[in-house]
């Protein structure tokens, strides 16, 4: 019996089949499991494989549902199944009907490279300004137009008019409109034109539609929370003669709203579907007790939700724990200790394990503490943190300044950000090199004693980028190291182009660059209080190579320690969980502080974090943390305290309070605010008023051998030893989590305890 396996809500859900239905499936409560048995229930019921279309998000998703299909039924009909992703499944109804949206039906699919491409060259023609006119922007703004239905002729009568002009970039309409003949002309679509064609095919074409509504006699389609406008127009027009649809999904763990995906669309099911019927799947079969209950209490906060009660059949479990620190440097050390402490006395795997953060920025000290305790890890679905583009490619800065002999980093940099050196000439550059046995670097700078064969516009080009680091270079010894970087991003422009970019992909780009300079001016900052005379840039760029080139042998260790941003943990689930950096402004972000709609989906992708775990649960925060710059005191995150306290679990021997948030008219502004163009938002950061270890210079303070301080990165730790030295005062201090440490004690930031 297909259902005799299933608890009684599946089983209902599976069997009702005459009109629409909403499942709302809540995490861990078989979803996956409930749609293979529908669709092999109706193909029990006598309903031919190719009148039955299912639509996924992934590839995966679709692959893994038809081998379940296939292992109920017989494998030929699973094969037959019009079952895959919106693209593949509406690709092949375009490329069918093709003639009729004025297409071949051997169209090329633009991918997003190609897209990129066409527009560079449309941007090129209309002699409009590259820097401004991103590609990467105006293709992100095209892709949201399509999402949501708005076709060319119809871009400058949208909304979407009024928000480039704030943004600067008018002519988007244009682009958009010539974008559009241009792909016509060479018979190609990109992805949002196949969902989008395919919509105006069915509008404008009924005699295809009702083929199609004949076809396809039901329709079930999987997360459905994360569909757009378009998607819930092809599925609404699909379904409007038998209405047979059947969607699966949960509100509560909608988190793609920067992707264009429209909660209303879940929300409003019964309302668009008045005879829909609901079931809900709340039995969760992944979680204890406590994770499940903690979890429903936090998103109860919610207010535009479909009510549930999410509920638990395993064990008890542990409560999820708090984990506070006193700065993101304890924090990544607090995980990786834990980490290794739960390992040991349950015998876990290092797969059993999953770092969860809000931004791909914080993952750096969490991979640096990961890699001095060699423990293996794997950043899933990114790169590892010294290995991001925007990284390298501030790093090859650095390089190419402290060693102009660098041939890598000058080929990495002499064009980026954009100045007019191409592939032409740099193969110039190496071919004057290579015959005269010197440096890139070196022919750049005397292209005329060299007879570089380039015409006056680019030897000027060269010139200006050689005078740049030469300028540079003689920054080095009169300023501080962050400041020689700060003023290295300034002079080189990457933060204007990220700002003028102004994409997803740009502001993580600008967050990794931003924790790049907090983590020069952690570095500068101990080695003063580590007394290390003479620090310099390239004292860090050595302890980088040293970092990156740590990589653990895979060969030796194949079980590893994921790390991962909460968005790429959707779908996926660990033994133990680390949720970290609970912190106003940094999750929720800034961005959703003064916004409820936005607000609520930060919850809800706490809400996705935590069910992600099994057995142990762990939320961390730091009381203090380097950002933009400089050392910020925020407050611990409202999230914490949206989860009912009976299943939290506080440290009781940790003297870390947390106490009320106050706001400051005046901060420090982030470094990318002073490019930032006048439409974007300000706003004001929440800074902690607990009291906090001083700065000051303590050389005159009476320290002794056993005295418990209070170190403002490092928490509360003994001090074991003093030396009096040529430099000052240095006191060794055993930690409690963050290990031994000698310090300087004018430098030090600490307070007495005992």
């Amino acid at each position: 019996m297909l259902t005799e396996d299933l608890n009684q809500p599946q089983r209902e859900a599976v069997m009702y089949n005459e009109g629409p239905s909403l499942i709302i499936a809540g995490a861990g409560s078989g979803k996956t499991r409930v749609l293979t048995c529908k669709v092999a229930y109706l193909l029990h019921l006598g309903l031919a494989p190719h009148q039955i279309l299912a639509l996924t998000f992934t590839n995966k998703a679709a692959r893994e549902m038809r081998e379940r299909v296939a292992l109920m039924v017989d494998a030929e009909q699973a094969k037959r199944l019009a079952m895959g992703t919106f693209h593949s499944v509406f690709a092949r109804i375009l490329r069918t009907e093709a003639n009729l949206v004025g297409l071949k039906s051997d169209y090329t699919i633009y991918d997003t490279a190609d897209s990129k491409n066409l527009i560079k060259s449309i941007v090129k023609e209309m002699s409009l300004d590259e820097k401004i006119y991103k590609a990467n922007l105006v293709l992100s703004r095209i892709s949201s137009a399509k999402n949501n239905f708005i076709v060319a002729n119809l871009y400058a009568g949208s909304e979407h008019i009024k928000q480039d002009f704030l943004m600067q970039i008018p002519r988007v309409k244009d682009i958009y409109s010539t974008y559009v003949k241009r792909c016509m002309s060479a018979n190609a679509v990109d992805f949002d034109d196949i969902l989008l064609l395919t919509t105006q095919l069915f509008k404008e074409h009924p005699e295809v539609l009702e083929k199609y509504q004949n076809r396809f006699q039901f329709i079930l389609v999987d997360e459905y929370q994360d569909t757009n406008l378009v998607q819930f127009l092809l599925i609404k027009s699909l379904a409007e003669k038998n209405h047979k649809v059947c969607v699966v999904g949960d509100d509560a763990q909608s988190i793609y709203a920067f992707r264009g995906a429209n909660i209303e669309n879940i929300l409003k099911f019964s309302k668009n579907y008045p005879e829909a019927k609901l079931f809900k799947l709340e039995r969760n079969y992944r979680s204890s007790r406590n994770i499940v209950a903690a979890a429903g209490s936090l998103i109860a906060k919610n207010r535009r939700q479909i009510p549930k009660n999410i509920f638990s059949e395993k064990e008890e479990g542990d409560k999820i724990k708090i984990l506070p620190a006193y700065s993101d440097v304890e924090e990544a050390l607090i995980v990786s200790n834990k980490i290794g402490d739960l390992k040991n006395r349950f015998g876990y795997d290092w797969k059993d394990f999953a770092v969860l953060y809000r931004t791909n920025a914080q993952s750096r000290l969490i991979e640096d503490t990961l890699r001095k305790r060699n423990i293996p890890y794997v950043i899933y679905g990114g790169l590892s943190f010294y290995q991001r583009k925007e990284v390298k490619d501030v790093l090859a800065y650095i390089r190419l300044i402290l060693n102009t002999d660098d041939e890598e980093a000058f080929k990495r940099i002499i064009n980026y950000p954009t100045r007019g050196i191409g592939d032409t000439t740099i193969s110039k550059l190496s071919s004057t090199a290579n015959l005269h046995h010197v440096s890139l670097f070196e022919v750049a700078s005397n292209a005329l004693n060299y007879a570089l064969p380039v015409n006056v516009g680019t030897a000027a080009k060269l010139k200006s980028f050689v005078t740049l680091i030469n300028e540079l270079k003689a920054f080095e010894s009169t300023m501080s190291l962050y400041d020689f970087a700060r003023e290295i991003l300034l002079r080189s422009n990457i933060p204007q182009t990220l700002n003028e970019e102004n994409t997803t992909e740009s502001e993580s780009a600008r967050e990794n660059i931003e924790e790049l300079l907090n983590s020069i001016r952690l570095f500068e900052d101990m080695g003063k209080e580590e007394g290390r005379e003479g620090i310099k840039l390239s004292d860090f760029m050595a302890e980088v190579a040293l970092l990156t080139d740590m990589d653990l042998d895979k060969n030796v260790e194949t079980s590893r320690v994921t790390l991962m941003t909460i968005h790429s943990a959707k779908g996926l689930e660990f033994k133990n969980v680390f949720v970290t950096g609970l912190e106003e402004s940094l999750f929720p972000s800034i961005h959703a502080m003064e916004n409820d709609t936005e607000l609520e989906e930060e919850r809800r992708l706490l809400y996705v974090a935590i069910t992600r775990s099994e057995e142990h649960c762990f939320l961390s925060y730091a009381k203090s943390r380097y950002r933009n710059g400089s050392l910020q005191y925020p407050s611990r995150s409202r999230f914490v305290d949206d989860i009912d306290p009976r299943y939290l679990e506080f440290p009781m021997d940790r003297n870390i309070s947390q106490s009320k948030s106050i706001d400051f008219s005046k901060r420090d502004e982030n470094f990318f605010n002073s490019f930032s163009k006048p439409s974007l938002p300000k706003h004001l950061v929440r800074i902690g008023d607990n009291s906090k270890p001083t700065a000051n210079n303590n050389t005159n303070l009476s320290v002794k051998e056993g005295m418990r301080i209070e170190h403002e990165r490092f928490g509360i730790g003994t001090i074991t030893r003093i030396d009096d030295t040529p430099d000052g005062t240095r006191i060794y201090v055993d930690f409690e989590t963050s290990g031994s440490r000698v310090l300087l004690l004018k430098f030090t930031k600490f307070k007495i305890i005992s």
